[in-house]
């Protein structure tokens, strides 16, 4: 088995996503408004009280876009991957779309209509079956 070292960025982006989308965090988050909130009376609702939670929120979701992003696109690019492995090995499979990732959307769209066209043609093939099987049992 293959040792793995992941930088300290993937490791940090790994943890802080996984604990960003935990029903604990979101309890935690969701009880710091509650706290900001019981402090604007004695703040006098002043604009002090609500610079604190807009620079607060505005920061943490900045940082969270790039995290999020980072998983994302480690996750995609992995998926990417074992599909193009499947492909490969499979008998009969068309080999030419390992890499369809890295197509411009007119070539995409161009592929997408010839398999909407062989969908629609097996999904009429498949009406048409059902619908000699049904005259026949009903003879």
């Amino acid at each position: 088995m293959v040792t793995r070292k992941n930088s300290w960025f993937t490791r940090f982006a790994k943890k802080t996503s996984g604990y960003a989308g935990k029903p604990a965090t979101f309890a935690g988050a969701v009880l710091l408004l509650v706290v900001w909130a019981c402090f604007g009376p004695a703040c006098k609702y002043n604009d002090t009280w609500q610079l604190v939670i807009n620079t607060s929120t505005t920061i943490v979701t900045f940082l969270m876009v790039f995290l999020i992003q980072n998983t994302q696109n480690r996750d995609s690019e992995a998926l990417q991957i074992k599909l193009d492995e499947i492909i490969r090995v499979v008998e009969g499979a068309n080999n030419g779309l390992l890499d369809l990732e890295e197509l411009e959307d007119k070539e995409l769209d161009e592929i997408r209509e010839k398999f909407l066209k062989l969908a629609a043609e097996a999904r009429n093939e498949m009406d048409g079956r059902k619908e000699k099987k049904g005259k026949t049992e009903g003879s």
